[in-house]
């Protein structure tokens, strides 16, 4: 997440054998961060010290001449030492940031509206996009843009630090910048032009996930041993990584849990639409993976957890245990930050009459924002055409370990829920993608056959432990498989998640709340 940094190694096995992480705030004070983020006093531009840190949609300016640096770091000297004169801009925007509106709307004017930039790009313009991020920079610092040399996203950015050179961005990574023609994978001319000159020399050509970049930087051999061999694959995002963590369990629904949660599922035949975001498939590059993106994810439910249950996860099951689902009608929506789907932001609280009102009792806090959260995630799927009801959904990231949010989201969605039992599913899977991409023989039999698993009606055995909640003995997979199933919800709850769905009608409550409230009517359509 974007408050720490974390490393797993495997082996050829596809065994964690370590973990470790850096915690932002704790770890290095010195940047004196919040949550690994600056907030500016406009409370829209969030940056991040671009020394310390590495997260999705942030993205790097180099200055001119800095590849020579790069590539001749010395080993007797901290990396940061070495570069930290290397950034034409010192505190980089990151994915929280939402003070780029004005750029989303002159690119999306440019290329003839919202819907033609997501056919073009995957998605509709959004404030946290590298391309707008961009936009901003060179409009309100056309110098220090003209003084940049290469512009990467952090995972290019960390990879060029153990590569020695600057790492090209990957398609997958590259398809949530606003930027990238999704269909034929290079640069959109139009979408460039409307975002600064000559920015398709700044980014580089883009690559496929899988590709081989190159040696691992003499820097890392001396100064810390690794093996002059060491391949460096491109770096992809975290969103990409998670796909890949969960390409074993295909043909289900995956959702992560973590400071944004997301939806997420591999497809063949996209529709971008103005709601989520159709990428490039980091595994496939012939087909596509589409997700939803929610801002308000664990930071909401730990705001929550704090206020309501005495920051105890503990007490906050218990109080989730002691409510029914659908809340006897009460519903919560919940945006501490400007939410992403829908833009929309501030507590909303509806009793059972549709009226609003100022507070919740605890309990009741509680399940109303985690069965809103759920019923929010399933709404947007369903308007994307996601066949949710008919589905298995597998958890990921922090909160997976919560049973009891689990079993909301399995009763929101009327599926089972799958976890497996490391949270750090992104990390993870860049492991496996590394191991594969690098060409490992003992593990490219491993990664055909876990490709295998992806189709779990072919594999009874399997699809039967997986169904039972069992471990897979199979030595195929990294790591135990649990599964809590849904028990049905509430009439009520259901004709008010189903009635969201079935929008512009306006008997559910979702329906009426969304309708009351200004900027929230994409909620419900």
């Amino acid at each position: 997440g974007k408050h720490m940094l974390k490393v797993i190694a495997i082996d050829e096995q596809l065994r964690v054998i370590y973990e470790d992480n850096v915690h932002f705030d704790k770890d290095l004070p010195e940047f004196k961060t919040q949550g690994g983020v600056y907030i500016h006093s406009d409370r829209l531009t969030i940056t991040s010290p671009v020394l310390m840190w590495v997260k999705q949609h942030g993205s790097v300016y180099w200055k001119k001449g800095s590849v020579q640096i790069l590539k001749n770091a010395s080993s007797e000297l901290p990396l940061h030492q070495s570069l930290k004169a290397c950034f034409s801009v010192s505190n980089s925007p990151i994915w929280m940031d939402s003070s780029t509106a004005s750029q989303c709307s002159t690119l999306e004017k440019a290329v003839g509206g919202a819907q033609h930039l997501a056919s073009i790009t995957g998605s509709r313009a959004y404030e946290r996009f590298t391309g707008n991020q961009i936009a901003k920079i060179y409009s309100q610092n056309p110098e220090v843009y003209m003084e940049t040399e290469r512009i990467s996203l952090v995972s290019s950015f960390a990879a060029s630090l153990f590569l020695g050179a600057y790492a090209p961005i990957d398609y997958s990574d590259g398809s949530g910048m606003n930027l990238l023609q999704i269909w034929k994978k290079v640069w959109s001319v139009s979408c460039l032009d409307a975002c600064a000159p000559g920015l398709e020399e700044k980014l580089g050509c883009p690559v496929p996930s899988h590709s081989v970049l190159g040696p691992i930087s003499p820097y890392y051999s001396q100064r810390y041993g690794f093996s002059p061999d060491c391949k460096i694959v491109a770096f992809t995002g975290d969103n990409p990584g998670e796909m890949i963590k969960c390409v074993r369990f295909s043909e289900n629904d995956y959702i992560s849990l973590g400071t944004s949660d997301t939806l997420f599922l591999w497809i063949q035949e996209p529709t971008p639409a103005l709601e989520g975001h159709i990428l490039c498939n980091p595994v496939d590059s012939q087909t596509y993976m589409a997700l939803l993106c929610f801002k308000n994810g664990s930071l909401m439910r730990e705001r929550i957890r704090d206020d309501c249950a005495s920051g105890s996860w503990d007490e906050f099951s218990k109080a989730l245990s002691s409510t029914v689902a659908g809340n006897d009608g009460n519903l919560g929506f919940y945006f501490d930050v400007m939410e992403i789907t829908p833009e929309a932001v501030g507590i909303h609280r509806f009793n059972r009459d549709n009226q609003k009102v100022s507070d919740f009792p605890k309990e009741v806090e509680i399940r109303a924002l985690i069965e809103g959260q759920f019923m929010a995630k399933r709404i947007h799927a369903e308007k994307l055409g996601y066949k949710v009801s008919k589905t298995r959904i597998l958890a990921t990231g922090g909160a997976s370990h919560n049973k009891k949010i689990l079993q909301v989201l399995s009763d929101v969605f009327n599926a089972p829920v799958y976890t497996i039992d490391t949270a750090n599913s992104a990390c993870l899977g860049s492991a496996y993608r590394a191991i594969h991409d690098a060409g490992v023989t003992c593990c490219l039999s491993l990664w055909t056959r876990l490709d295998c698993l992806v189709k779990p009606n072919k594999r009874s055995i399997l699809a039967k432990k997986i169904r039972e909640g069992g471990d897979d003995r199979t030595g195929n997979t990294a790591g135990q498989v649990n599964v809590i199933k849904p028990y049905m919800y509430l009439p009520a709850f259901k004709r008010q998640v189903e009635g969201c769905a079935r929008c512009p009608g306006l008997h559910a409550q979702v329906c009426t709340f969304s309708c009351k409230s200004v900027n929230l009517g994409i909620l419900s359509g």
